[in-house]
């Protein structure tokens, strides 16, 4: 079972794109198509989970050298933000909060185990790639697994009883401020990277759309805190500092875009590139849903109405991209099943 061997950690992506996408219809239609999709989520979900359970079991050490890789280790993350994610469904879509809560919980102890399981052993590795073939949009799923977190707990603050609203605030600020950080560690090594290495065509993988992805989830984190402030006090008295920087990561995020379009078309206009599916895709098409979310959170947090097409033209970016990757993803599977039988 060669596939199972070989099958992507990045596999949970599909769930943060078809979860977020999902959202993106609850809040501003068609929410018939939120609900279906957030039935092929969870579907997704418990599929994905039990291939990768039977692969650790078959193959251990192969999923060791996976966790442990420079390359790969961060895509393990993709299970952390998923599960929040389907836990943001949960209690938006299905109106589940003890569900969500439970998610939640599933949530913090993958974040807890992967997190620091992956930057320590990146850390006491004796061998190590150098920069250039190392580092990558997938070392961002870090900020995006801990935003994930800030996201649902804030979204499920106002569900529980007192005391728990005031330290649920406080921990999904103290979330949003790491993850904050997290970016401005990660994103620096990235831009190194950019401006101070040769580029090739593949080295730009659709990952780096998490560059804008990281920052428009904080985004979202940012403005379900403000909306939380008219509840708790500490968060209130903390609002400018709380608007100011949900639009320094808005203003961050929206600043890839261009510069990600421009690479992609030189990816794959200039040099060529094949458009061939890659479970790695996913990472791309979930950044798109999360800005036109995160875009339509904070203009009813802030009221910015001026903004109000952006997050509608972005949910149908992210609808043609969900489905162009979906049918590439379909056509893979039948390939793999009649492989056997060509031979």
């Amino acid at each position: 079972m060669a596939w199972l061997e070989n099958l992507s950690p990045s596999y949970f992506a599909f769930v943060m794109a078809t979860g977020i996408i999902s959202i993106g219809c609850q809040l501003f239609g068609p929410r018939a198509l939120a609900v279906a999709l957030f039935a092929l989520n969870c579907v997704a979900y418990v599929v994905i989970w039990a291939l990768t359970l039977l692969r650790v079991r078959r193959y251990p050490r192969r999923v060791l050298a996976d966790l442990t890789s420079h390359q790969l280790g961060f895509a393990f993350l993709t299970v952390v933000a998923g599960t929040g994610v389907l836990g943001t469904e949960t209690v938006l879509i299905a109106d589940a909060p003890t569900l969500a809560t439970v998610l939640l919980g599933l949530t913090v102890v993958l974040w807890l185990g992967l997190s620091y399981a992956i930057f320590a052993a990146l850390t006491v590795k004796r061998e190590k790639p150098p920069l250039e073939r190392s580092i990558s949009g997938t070392w961002l799923l870090a900020v995006v697994a801990t935003q994930s977190i800030a996201v649902l707990i804030a979204l499920l603050a106002p569900h529980w009883g007192n005391p728990q609203p005031l330290s649920a605030d406080f921990a999904a600020l103290s979330m949003w401020l790491f993850g904050g950080m997290l970016y401005i560690w990660i994103i620096s090594l990235i831009f190194y990277r950019y401006t101070f290495f040769t580029l090739e065509p593949d080295d730009l993988t659709p990952p780096y759309w998490i560059n804008m992805g990281a920052m428009a989830i904080s985004t979202l984190a940012g403005s379900l805190l403000i909306e939380n402030s008219t509840t708790a006090p500490f968060l209130h008295a903390m609002r400018p500092f709380l608007e100011g920087f949900t639009v320094f990561y808005w203003a961050t995020g929206t600043w890839w875009i261009p510069i990600i379009l421009i690479l992609g078309v030189w990816r794959y206009g200039y040099r060529r590139l094949p458009f061939e599916y890659d479970p790695l895709y996913w990472g791309a098409v979930f950044p798109l849903g999360m800005y036109a979310v995160a875009t339509y959170r904070m203009i009813e947090a802030m009221g910015l109405d001026f903004l109000d097409p952006v997050p509608k033209v972005f949910l149908a970016l992210a609808l043609f991209a969900w489905l162009a990757t979906f049918i590439g993803l379909l056509r893979r599977l039948r390939s793999d099943f009649r492989r056997p039988t060509a031979r």
